[in-house]
């Protein structure tokens, strides 16, 4: 088995000893993203609703990146600083999957790196 980092610059830098996704027996797994705009480095203000949408790019970048797409992904794991914020965040999320439909687990944290509201992972195969 061959394990390979992925890197792409349309998605923040992985800021530790960490990639940004990497790949093995034909999977993707991606590490969390949070909203940070991969422009300035700086993370997206506003509601929850925004920042997912950030998160949600990052993540289209790196799954595209790994040679994969939504429709690949088989699980998502969401992060939530306040569980309070799922519908806003589900709203987002459905629209920006489109028809994909991974398996996914909802949590609620009590912090998020940079004091964020929203963190996603996904573990895609690649076609």
């Amino acid at each position: 088995m061959t394990v390979k980092s992925v890197n792409t610059d349309k998605a923040p830098q992985a800021i530790g000893p960490y990639s940004q996704a990497t790949t093995a027996n034909g999977f993707l797994f991606t590490a969390g993203q949070i909203p940070i705009d991969p422009a300035t480095g700086q993370v997206i203000a506003g509601d929850v609703k925004k920042q997912t949408e950030r998160v949600l790019d990052n993540l289209t970048a790196v799954l595209v990146a790994g040679g994969a797409s939504w429709k690949d992904v088989v699980k998502t794991t969401v992060f939530l600083q306040d569980m309070n914020d799922f519908p806003a965040m589900n709203e987002i999320y459905t629209r920006v999957l489109g028809g994909a439909r991974p398996a996914r687990s909802t949590v609620q944290v009590s912090a998020l790196p940079r004091g964020v509201l929203v963190e996603i992972d996904a573990i895609a195969v690649i076609p």
